[in-house]
């Protein structure tokens, strides 16, 4: 073997562990812009707001509504 790896191969492995986090793997196609399940308006959003709105509320369950949306603006 020579050490080489495809990104692909990479990108499984990735995947891989994530889920075994229990992170729920999905599809770049299924989010995509202009599709049903679209969760930004174009590929310059590199962001996925909602997703991180979700995980900061999960993650600060106790801060305000005000505060979330100040961590949003601050990491975006």
């Amino acid at each position: 073997m020579s050490g080489n790896f495809s990104e692909s191969v990479v990108k499984q492995a990735a995947l891989a562990w994530f889920e075994s986090l229990g992170w729920r793997v999905t599809h770049g196609l299924e989010i995509a812009p202009g599709e049903a399940g679209a969760e930004r308006n174009d590929y310059g959003q590199v962001v996925l707001a909602q997703r991180l709105r979700d995980a900061l509320a999960r993650l600060n369950p106790v801060l305000p509504a005000e505060a979330l949306e100040d961590a949003v603006r601050k990491l975006t």
